[in-house]
């Protein structure tokens, strides 16, 4: 008799439950190893030179500005000039009535040959009492005064000569000439006014515009940053002068190029900015005192930037600066990094990241610290490396 070898009840249920939670481990590990795949676009950092621009607002001023005023009081006979033109150093602005100050270069003219027939006669006189000197013909006493009164007149002599310089100078006042080369504005007084020497007003004013400062502001900290950059040798300069460009209120990029000329010694403690100045060419005279401008201020080059786009740096809460890195195990990696200021659409990183590195720019919200991912290399921009930088953004981790 043939004795039943089939699986026994209990057996068949052990083995059905084996096989359920088999096929549930190897659900979950598939479903993990999904999780773990998540696609993400990565840029792959690298250094390259850097042209660094700021940009910052600013006003033009003139180069050298000459109020003209009268130095001797008078009638103005005459106005020289045309208003709004160009005028060179001593060309003659006005003409103030010669006639008193005339009078008096002539008489002191007189008063000097008077001294000097006087102290003539005294010096004759003198050369006359010497010889009889020592003699019964005079005494001593007469020699003395005899020498006294030449030594007088040669002194009114001096004076008299200091009177006809005097006049002299005074006469060649009534002739106002221009200080310096330039373009002079409006008259503020007209023929037949009486103008005074030392009056507040001036009768015009005369600036200089063949070349012209623009004023800029920066602020303390983007100049302390500027100034360390370039001792530690982060940023170099040409022949150490920084160039400057120019674009108008109406956005015309002005054509010449300028030179920084100086940086204030003081901070204004009300805003915390300090005054650049920079120089430039104005042959045609197209930039006037007083335009509103754009300076693009070139800080220099940085051999070894590294420029992180925009949306690979997130913020945290406390407002760190932070990005996420796809590392060699393909896992994901936070970084806390520092930006120094914003060129274009990408951030100029300083700290916490480093060439080779490779940033994820999308699929951000789909991942997290730690998790595995599949990095994809996302083309870059191809903009140009050099632009105006907008205001920096220093988060320090």
């Amino acid at each position: 008799m043939n004795k039943n070898r089939g699986f026994s009840p209990l057996a068949v249920v052990l083995m059905l439950s084996g096989s359920i939670a088999l096929t549930g481990c190897n659900d979950e590990q598939q479903q993990q190893q999904g999780a773990q795949a998540q696609a993400v676009g990565v840029v792959t950092l690298k250094n390259e030179p850097l042209q660094i621009t700021t940009e910052l607002p600013g006003r033009t001023s003139a180069v050298r500005v000459a109020e003209v005023r009268p130095q001797v009081s008078g009638i103005i006979l005459k106005r020289n000039f045309v208003e709004g033109s160009n005028v060179q150093a001593g060309e003659s602005l006005y003409q103030i009535d010669p006639a008193t100050y005339q009078a008096t270069y002539e008489s002191a003219k007189g008063d000097l040959a008077r001294a000097q027939a006087s102290a003539s006669v005294a010096r004759i006189t003198l050369n006359r009492y010497k010889k009889l000197l020592g003699t019964n013909y005079i005494s001593q006493q007469d020699y003395d005064t005899a020498q006294s009164t030449s030594l007088q007149a040669d002194a009114s002599v001096v004076a008299a000569k200091a009177a006809v310089e005097t006049a002299r100078i005074n006469l060649a006042y009534t002739k106002v000439t221009s200080p310096i080369s330039g373009r002079i504005g409006k008259s503020a007084f007209t023929e037949g006014a009486l103008v005074q020497n030392g009056q507040t007003t001036a009768l015009a004013t005369v600036q200089q515009l063949d070349h012209i400062y623009v004023d800029v502001t920066q602020s303390s900290n983007d100049f302390l940053r500027l100034q360390q950059e370039m001792a530690n040798g982060t940023l170099k300069q040409e022949n150490g002068k920084a160039k400057v460009t120019l674009t108008t209120a109406d956005g015309i990029t002005y054509p010449q190029t300028g030179t920084l000329q100086f940086s204030d010694v003081t901070v204004d403690q009300t805003t915390g900015s300090i005054t650049l100045r920079a120089l430039f060419p104005n042959p045609n005279g197209t930039l006037l005192p007083g335009m509103f401008v754009r300076a693009s201020l070139d800080e220099g080059t940085n051999p070894n930037a590294l420029l992180v786009p925009q949306q690979g740096i997130t913020r945290t809460p406390r407002g760190d600066a932070t990005a996420m890195v796809v590392g060699k195990d393909e896992k994901v990696e936070v970084r806390q990094v520092t930006t120094s200021q914003a060129i274009g659409d990408k951030w100029l990183v300083t700290e916490g990241l480093q060439s080779g590195d490779r940033v994820i720019v999308s699929g951000l919200q789909k991942v997290r610290p730690g998790a595995q991912v599949k990095a994809e290399e996302q083309k870059a921009d191809d903009k140009a490396q050099s632009g105006a930088a907008a205001p920096s953004d220093k988060t320090q981790s």
